[in-house]
């Protein structure tokens, strides 16, 4: 129950200086409905927090303990990784951002999409933010279907003109452009042999089955009733939650491009390869992507963006109104920008949230990076109660 003090075994590490993060950590299972998560921060390439604790099978009262290993999916925090891979590919020359989508896939084109650039697609801007006739699981997940409808479909907006978060199309947007832009390796490909495997991550877009024992279960819980909690879902007078109830509207039609919902814990859908949502990570990888993008880290690996790419990836793109989210956001190439839909770090921070609990991001400034990974989904889009109690600990500790 939520408010009900709950005793929990916190396992892993703090360096000095760090204590707050832990003792919010411990909160969140006391005071904030916490079930099974993980925390991580690196702070100039350096592992500062590595914490993990509560229950993986979701349940949050015995059952299977999380252990140091347990991988989550991590929903739209996977669209900071997969955004990763369209910059990397632009950085060594082999996609230009301002290039029409359809120069590499030329089916995009179709139905009024052929002046669609890449930055478009990553900022949101696309116009594609639905289907008209949404997919079922099974399609969603075959990697054909997804691209081959999205190809077909009319914008809902003059493309360029206005943006809307692609809340499941980025999956088919995104991930077409890597396999058209890499030679044909697929996005779940791409990520394990350019980002993950170099840095020696545990993070996939597509799950290997040996590691499907690792997964932690997605079980919903109640979302306390905590300031901190409102994120998408007080202003404006018609918020996020209102819009999903309708179901006519642009917000609902989006979030369900797969219709029915996707069944999170099914071993099926996390062999899938969908870059908007399915991602798996631990925090500790997330942390460390996060950290790779910023500057160099200690052990494997190298800095994967160069100056140049990590401002672009920050800059600002699409700011405003979002005909999606029904509230002002900020997105930079891919990244979600801090601001009052998506609170970071500081002005200078970037990320992704992922609905329900998860979150990575970095901040240059400070030289830190993030990663908070659960599995008590709650019902929240971008400023979870968890998550953001752990970022004010955070701030906390660079003061």
């Amino acid at each position: 129950m939520v408010g009900a003090r709950a005793v929990v075994d916190v396992h892993g590490a703090v360096a000095e200086g760090f204590e707050p993060v832990r003792e919010a950590f411990v909160r969140n299972f006391e005071e904030r409905g916490e079930r099974g998560a993980a925390v991580a921060l690196y702070r100039d390439g350096r592992k500062v927090v590595d914490l993990w604790a509560g229950s993986a099978d979701g349940d949050g009262d015995g059952g299977a303990p999380w252990a140091q290993d347990t991988a989550q999916v991590v929903r739209s925090a996977t669209k900071g990784v997969a955004a990763a891979c369209l910059l990397l590919l632009h950085q060594r020359g082999q996609l230009d951002l301002d290039a029409p989508v359809g120069t590499y896939w030329p089916e995009f084109k179709a139905a009024g999409k052929e002046r669609v650039t890449v930055r478009d697609a990553l900022a949101h801007r696309a116009g594609v933010p639905a289907l008209d006739a949404p997919l079922h699981p099974a399609q969603a997940q075959d990697g054909n279907s997804g691209p081959r409808a999205l190809a077909a479909q009319a914008p809902f907006w003059a493309p360029g003109s206005d943006h809307g978060y692609h809340a499941q199309t980025y999956s088919w947007l995104i991930g077409e452009l890597v396999r058209r832009a890499s030679g044909g390796r697929s996005i779940g490909r791409y990520v394990a042999e350019e980002i993950a495997r170099p840095l020696g991550l545990d993070l996939w877009i597509g799950l290997p089955a040996a590691e499907e024992r690792r997964v932690g279960r997605i079980a919903a819980v109640e979302t306390p009733p905590s300031p901190a909690a409102a994120g998408l879902r007080t202003r404006p007078k018609r918020n996020v939650t209102e819009a999903y109830e309708d179901p006519a509207s642009l917000t609902r039609r989006a979030f369900g491009a797969i219709d029915p919902p996707p069944e999170e814990n099914d071993p099926g859908y996390h062999a899938a390869q969908l870059p908007a949502s399915g991602g798996i990570a631990t925090a500790r990888s997330l942390a460390r992507f996060y950290a790779a993008l910023i500057g160099e880290v200690e052990g494997p690996g190298a800095r994967l963006f160069a100056p140049a790419t990590l401002t672009s990836a920050r800059t600002p793109e699409s700011e405003g109104p979002d005909r999606v989210l029904v509230v002002n956001t900020r997105f930079g190439l891919g990244f979600m920008l801090h601001g009052p839909a998506a609170p970071l770090l500081s002005p200078g921070s970037f990320g992704h949230p992922g609905r329900g609990g998860s979150l990575g991001f970095a901040d240059p400034g400070e030289g830190v990076a993030f990663g908070y990974v659960t599995n008590g989904m709650q019902q929240n889009v971008t400023a979870d109660p968890r998550a953001q109690a752990l970022v004010r600990a955070l701030r906390e500790c660079l003061r």
